[in-house]
């Protein structure tokens, strides 16, 4: 008898699904990823010249422009390119938003069970490529818009600065690249895409 309620007793529990207790880790991993990378550098460009040997280093941030963009800026009035400032504004106005949204969204799945549930973390996993995009664009365009009217413009013919690598105008040469916070943001993705999948195959 007593063999028989254990084995009974043992059924039952075999018969209860399994938890799966990494999923909401993995969820919550993506947010404090998300979060970090929102504090460091997305991508940075470092300008070398004959009057800068020690060269002017510009960082975007998911959030703001800093560093030496008011000497690039400078350099820049003279072939017309237009003020970094003025580089993905709407964007970086919307990023005050948007950006602790996405990150929030995140724990929906964290504390509401399902599969639709999951899909809060879609916009995460979209983020890192989003960027490279609008950056890409927004350089492309800047590039190849140049102010006619400025004082240097007929000695720079429209070219398309460089996203990743060295680059190059005039006597400048550049060097861009993806900081930390991108990085981060591509970790952030990566789990929360491992999270989405492993939520609906559940």
């Amino acid at each position: 008898m007593a063999h028989a309620t254990q084995r009974n007793m043992i059924g039952q529990r075999a018969a209860l699904p399994q938890a799966r207790p990494g999923g909401a880790a993995r969820f919550l991993l993506a947010f404090a990823a998300l979060v970090a990378a929102f504090a460091l550098p997305w991508w940075t460009i470092t300008m070398n010249g004959p009057q800068y040997p020690g060269g002017l280093h510009v960082t975007t941030g998911f959030f703001s422009v800093s560093g030496d963009w008011h000497e690039v800026d400078g350099l820049n009035h003279y072939i017309g390119f237009m003020p970094l400032a003025q580089i993905a504004h709407v964007e970086r106005q919307l990023a005050f938003l948007l950006g602790p949204a996405i990150a929030l969204a995140l724990l929906i799945p964290v504390f509401v069970k399902g599969r639709l549930a999951a899909l809060a973390a879609l916009p995460t996993i979209a983020l890192p490529a989003f960027f490279v995009v609008d950056l890409a664009a927004w350089l492309a365009y800047a590039g190849n818009h140049l102010d006619p009217h400025a004082a240097l413009s007929s000695s720079i013919a429209p070219w398309t600065p460089s996203l990743f690598g060295p680059g190059g105008v005039g006597q400048f040469t550049t060097m861009s690249l993806f900081g930390s916070g991108f990085i981060l943001a591509i970790v952030a993705a990566a789990l929360a895409a491992w999270a989405v999948v492993a939520r609906l195959r559940s």
